[in-house]
């Protein structure tokens, strides 16, 4: 690959490695480069998000760069964190949501083994939103965070206790996770239809 190419899928990896973000061993490994070349790739990167005036930034937190947003703009991203019109769910936090609902009490890790995907920005929505919160610490190492629902899910969705939830039939295969994540849309939207016309 050439440099230019190498900046591209370091940008690329750093983008999919969100707040985890990825050291110099990680990146070189995975694009087959000697470290000190990625390293300096890394620091071109960097220049160009600078000079550039981009809304990113690339930094290095704990020896692992991630891509992160520009401090200066904390306002804007709180307005939109607190907008209204950001209400509805994405699909990607849904079925997250569908699967704690489900499942709980869960750990993140349990949760993308079912998605097959990274679910922590989902998980941190989800969390702003009060739809789901930290119930516990599971018996495992590093003992990591059971989540589980909030009253304001039961809320949102017009439940009274979570035996009211669609009857679930499996989450083993995407195709069912995709079934009892349109049961929460069908629910969510019977709901504000219901608070609409009232």
């Amino acid at each position: 690959m050439n440099y230019k190419e190498l900046k591209s899928v370091i940008e690329g990896l750093l983008f999919l490695s969100g707040d985890e973000g990825l050291s110099v061993r990680q990146i070189a490994e995975i694009t087959e480069q000697r470290p000190d070349l990625t390293v300096r790739a890394l620091d071109e990167l960097k220049d160009d998000y600078s000079t550039q005036e981009r809304g990113l930034q690339v930094v290095q937190i704990a020896g692992n760069y991630r891509l992160a947003t520009l401090p200066a703009h904390a306002p804007y991203f709180e307005r939109l964190a607190y907008s209204p019109s950001r209400a509805s769910l994405s699909q990607a936090a849904l079925e997250t949501l569908a699967i704690v609902a489900y499942r709980q009490p869960i750990t993140r890790v349990e949760i993308e083994e079912i998605r097959g995907v990274k679910s922590e920005r989902a998980i941190h929505t989800l969390n702003n939103k009060d739809l789901i919160h930290e119930v516990g610490r599971a018996e495992a190492v590093g003992r990591p965070i059971l989540y589980g629902t909030t009253k304001s899910f039961l809320d949102s969705f017009g439940l009274a206790s979570l035996k009211e939830l669609p009857e679930p039939s499996s989450f083993e295969s995407p195709e069912s996770l995709e079934e009892e994540t349109q049961l929460l849309f069908s629910k969510l939207d019977s709901q504000m239809t219901f608070e609409e016309i009232g």
